[in-house]
């Protein structure tokens, strides 16, 4: 060792030294920071793990928070249509209901005014084959007992003379539906003999209509198909009135 240049005590007390440095090293020192640094080491991979769960957990949460809002939106859109449909049902349910009411009303006031003119028709049907009457009285210069007065008043307006409507006497008719027109509203027996006397001319099946027309005066107007018939007291009295001319 002395050729090499080396103290051989003195390399022995360096090495011991050193095996003692290392020995204490490896115990006080070493082994800490091994452990200090594993620690860290596991510190931070949970840190990372937590973290991926945590980015996993905000993932799940905003596609739920998605689906919910996009569930929202869809069943607020629902309820929005179903709300603007039930308005839109009520209101026309409304308007409706006001229409059919108004037609009502309507229908209601028509037959109300028609009745009162036919009432007030019906009273005025004695007054006017009344003086119709005493006219045709004063022309021929002789009296009507009550019952031949009473029936030329009901001929007068119906056109129902002795069982027969006169106005339908060598008359060819022929179609499905007549419509009858009197000045005044005929009585049931009245509708019942006019009828008879149209379903011989157009067979029992035909159907007979009946309507008022006070501008006709008396008489009946009898219409089938294009053909009509008429024996208003208008009628009879243009003719008269074109006779004189």
């Amino acid at each position: 060792m002395a050729a090499l240049g080396l103290n051989l005590g003195y390399l022995l007390v360096q090495m011991f030294s050193f095996l003692v440095m290392f020995v204490v090293l490896r115990a006080w020192v070493y082994g800490p920071v091994l452990e200090l640094l594993a620690a860290r080491r596991e510190k931070i991979s949970k840190s990372l793990e937590d973290a991926r769960k945590a980015e996993e957990l905000r993932e799940h949460t905003e596609a739920e928070s998605s689906k919910i809002l996009a569930a929202a939106r869809a069943e607020r859109a629902t309820i929005v249509a179903d709300a603007t449909y039930q308005a839109e049902k009520r209101a026309a349910d409304i308007i409706r209901g006001a229409e059919k009411e108004r037609e009502e009303l309507l229908t209601a006031a028509n037959l109300e005014a028609e009745s009162k003119v036919q009432g007030a028709l019906e009273e005025l049907r004695p007054q006017i084959a009344a003086i119709a009457i005493a006219a045709a009285g004063r022309i021929v210069q002789g009296a009507l007992d009550d019952a031949r007065q009473h029936a030329l008043i009901d001929s007068f307006f119906s056109g129902v003379r002795e069982g027969k409507v006169t106005i339908l006497e060598g008359e060819a008719l022929s179609g499905a539906a007549a419509v009858v027109t009197s000045a005044i509203t005929l009585n049931d027996p009245e509708k019942e003999k006019i009828k008879k006397a149209l379903a011989d001319k157009l067979g029992g099946s035909a159907k007979v209509s009946f309507r008022v027309d006070p501008s006709i005066l008396g008489g009946i107007v009898i219409r089938v198909g294009d053909h009509e018939v008429n024996g208003s007291a208008r009628q009879t009295l243009a003719q008269l009135q074109e006779s004189l001319r």
